[in-house]
């Protein structure tokens, strides 16, 4: 199904989580600062790279650039009856980790041919303090395949949310920065696609040390 044109039922409640639970939740709860919205092209694909430190992540993301964001979610969340029909109202797709998973990499450019925007994190996983350490290559690629800018976006505080053993999210202070574009590598050479990653990596560790 083409991704161009949603059906009105599922962007309704797709909008409506967002403005009941995760906008009042970003804002009022966690006293969301958010820097840069002006740097978010608002149409035309766009792969949004950041680093990862919660499972909160993918929904404020989504939040802080305004417009729809689909991710990858392993497949194991896919099995799980609600939760499965939530995640994929609010545009995740699976992906099986470890694996090469062409069936994702086609979910994702079928997103971004349609003009929606896709979250990588740079990573691939989350990391203790936010901060990237060992970024890896695959969103430059698909941003290479998909002649997609990269959009560079730092979460600051986000680790904190849940504490080990919490079911809970504790009311912590995040900050929100969001960086200019990054250009679309012109190639899927090897060394390009390292350098343009070493770029997203710096660009998001420099946002993320500027703390609060």
């Amino acid at each position: 199904m083409s991704r161009s044109r949603e059906p009105f039922v599922s962007l309704a409640l797709y909008h409506a989580f967002k403005w009941s639970v995760v906008s009042p939740m970003l804002h009022a709860y966690f006293r969301g600062n958010i820097y840069g919205t002006e740097n978010v092209p608002q149409s035309g694909p766009l792969v949004v790279v950041s680093n990862h430190a919660s499972y909160f992540d993918p929904p404020i993301v989504s939040n802080c650039v305004r417009r729809p964001v689909a991710y990858m979610a392993k497949e194991e969340l896919f099995e799980i009856p609600v939760l499965a029909q939530a995640i994929r109202l609010y545009g995740a797709y699976p992906v099986s980790r470890g694996t090469s998973d062409r069936t994702a990499i086609r979910s994702a450019l079928e997103y971004l041919e349609n003009g929606w925007a896709v979250g990588v994190f740079l990573q691939g996983t989350r990391t203790p303090d936010g901060k990237i350490t060992d970024p890896k290559r695959g969103a430059v690629l698909l941003a290479a395949k998909a002649k997609a800018p990269l959009l560079p976006v730092s979460l600051w505080g986000s680790e904190r949310i849940l504490e080990k053993g919490s079911k809970l999210p504790r009311a912590v202070p995040l900050t929100i920065r969001i960086g200019p574009v990054i250009d679309t590598p012109s190639s899927t050479n090897k060394e390009e696609l390292e350098a343009v990653t070493h770029k997203c990596a710096t660009v998001i560790n420099e946002m993320h040390d500027l703390g609060r």
